[in-house]
């Protein structure tokens, strides 16, 4: 495991199973990150307030699989004392709020690394503890706005388009995770944990590498391409039979071009000079979309998906999100969230496998302040008795 010697993990236990991981966080970037922490074997204690904003918590349910849950009152002398105690034994912490809070708290990494100098401690905010945007609030569509993102995607002339679905927090829940993996390498060699300051916006920023390299060398701001490709043509969404159906067609190659056009029953598109390579169909995408429109417009995306791709070119067609939960060929993508409820519940699974799995199932969501005795008897080895005693001294609220 991470924690020893350098060696091979036993099969079927993952390379995290047994580290100690204390979880500060709130709202998605954090929780995600210790949720994959937790998929992938990591002991995660989730420390919450008992006072907590019941809507922020449900917000993240889903991120609270294979977790457990301690509510600790902090601003108690007793509270305090507790979260202490669990840091000093802790391999990890990770926590997201904003700049300053946690010293505040005397639970950063300066004060809790005296204690424990192997703790590896990870603060994951907008703009990272330092420089100019220190103390700025974050969301996911400000920062989608102030990295430039919002002005790469759509089509020219469509207002700033943000991509839906808190990108960023899971842009920096991801790094996250990578940035805890380097640092418990590191710390095999060295004994030592690390302080790791990460940054949202520096995460998203990376994401447009590409085109802000392009826009250095060519001094412009990228193009807006829509569903366009700036390296093959044709590209695009085109509509099908029905309410707002539509197949995805993306041609790489002059081959599938012509393929293409077979399939079109318009084989002289294939014979046209003008269309022969990816530039020459970039100047005529939007004849060529027309063609393709008149097409797929009278038959259903299924029939459209089918034929266009037994032709050897690549077609998918626009599935809705609870047409991708409900489908049967979403292999391992999902799984059963465990519990009683009066209709079943899916999560994401882990988007990877093992050669011999070292992930489990999934355990539901840890509810709030679920395991504060088990916590304590597990990590500090504390009896009723001393647990009763923090009740009385309002540890847990």
């Amino acid at each position: 495991m991470i924690t020893q010697e350098r060696a091979s993990s036993p099969a079927g236990v993952s390379p995290i199973s047994g580290l100690k991981i204390l979880d500060f966080t709130h709202v998605f970037a954090g929780p995600f990150c210790t949720r994959t922490l937790a998929d992938l074997g990591g002991d995660v204690v989730h420390v919450e307030s008992p006072s907590r904003d019941p809507g922020d918590r449900h917000r993240a349910t889903y991120a609270h699989r294979n977790k457990r849950s301690i509510a600790l009152d902090l601003k108690s002398e007793a509270g305090y004392a507790v979260a202490a105690r669990l840091a000093a034994g802790a391999d990890v912490i990770v926590e997201n709020f904003s700049a300053g809070v946690m010293r505040r708290l005397k639970l950063d990494y300066e004060t809790l690394s005296a204690a424990n100098p192997r703790l590896v401690y990870i603060s994951l905010s907008g703009y990272g503890h330092t420089g100019p945007r220190a103390t700025w609030t974050s969301m996911n569509m400000n920062l989608q706005a102030y990295t430039g993102l919002m002005l790469t995607t759509g089509a020219e002339g469509d207002p700033p388009t943000a991509i839906s679905n808190s990108w960023n927090d899971y842009i920096g829940g991801l790094h996250g995770v990578i940035a805890v993996l380097q640092a418990l390498d590191e710390r095999l060699d060295s004994g030592r944990g690390r302080n790791i300051d990460l940054s949202q916006f520096e995460c998203s920023v990376a994401t447009v590498g590409a085109l802000l390299m392009a826009s250095a060398v060519s001094g412009r701001p990228p193009k807006r391409m829509g569903n366009r490709s700036s390296g093959i043509a044709p590209q695009g969404a085109y509509p099908c039979a029905g309410s707002d159906e539509w197949c995805v067609i993306a041609v790489e190659t002059d081959a599938q071009w012509r393929a293409l056009a077979g399939v079109l029953a318009r084989p002289e598109l294939g014979r046209d000079e003008r269309l022969a390579t990816a530039v020459g169909r970039m100047r005529h995408h939007d004849e060529i979309d027309e063609a393709i429109a008149v097409w797929t417009r009278s038959r259903p995306n299924t029939e459209v998906e089918q034929r266009v791709r037994a032709a050897g070119v690549p077609a998918e067609r626009m599935r809705r999100v609870d047409d991708v939960v409900q489908s049967a060929d979403s292999g391992g993508a999902y799984r059963p969230v465990p519990g009683e409820r009066p209709k079943p519940v899916v999560a994401p699974s882990v988007p990877f496998a093992f050669s011999k799995s070292a992930v489990e199932e999934f355990t539901e969501p840890c509810k709030l302040g679920e395991h504060n005795e088990e916590v304590l008897r597990d990590w500090l080895g504390m009896d009723a008795l001393e647990i009763a005693a923090l009740g009385e001294r309002h540890a847990f609220g």
